[in-house]
């Protein structure tokens, strides 16, 4: 099986999938790693700054990573604001059964009443820097173009509204 885990920054991709990693001993792979990788060995010319670029780019990848991991009858959680919402297009009904897709996203009240403490645990997996700083509003804007994209694709959403609460069960894997 294949753990998809998109959503918005900031949303707790990553505490997720780390979570998830020790609860079903599954690992995990996070795009944005791929994505430094590729940058720092200078494998591409893109920078950390060309979200729209890079997403495209990291998707040709990853979807063959995952189509392998398929074929192989093995398990991966992936997570990423890099998993497109059109992701279903690029396989076929044998390996969609076998993935699974997650999307996080806040609403703008949570933000709102909890914008301190989205910032103070930004860093809980993943070193964003000394000074991580996240703009308020492109964090409510960000998160609803997650809503409303997971609504278009109908797509699974899990909505952090009053309090941060993710309920996953991956069942037998």
């Amino acid at each position: 099986m294949v753990i998809l885990i998109n959503g918005a920054s900031c949303t707790g991709k990553t505490n997720l999938a780390q979570k998830l990693m020790e609860q079903y001993k599954i690992s995990y792979l996070s795009i944005d790693h791929i994505k430094m990788g590729l940058i720092r060995s200078k494998n591409t010319n893109l920078s950390p700054y060309d979200d729209e670029k890079l997403q495209p780019y990291l998707w040709d990848i990853v979807k063959e990573i995952i189509k392998t991991v398929i074929e192989n009858n093995q398990n991966i959680i992936i997570e990423s604001a890099y998993i497109p919402f059109d992701y279903k297009k690029d396989f076929s009904p044998d390996y969609l059964c076998k993935i699974k897709y997650i999307c996080l996203a806040m609403s703008e009240e949570y933000i709102n009443n909890n914008y301190n403490i989205i910032i103070d645990k930004a860093c809980v997996i993943e070193n964003r820097g000394v000074s991580f700083s996240i703009d308020k509003d492109f964090l409510i804007s960000e998160n609803k173009k997650y809503i409303e994209n997971c609504i278009k694709y109908n797509l699974p959403l899990q909505v952090i509204d009053n309090k941060y609460v993710i309920n996953v069960d991956l069942g037998n894997i």
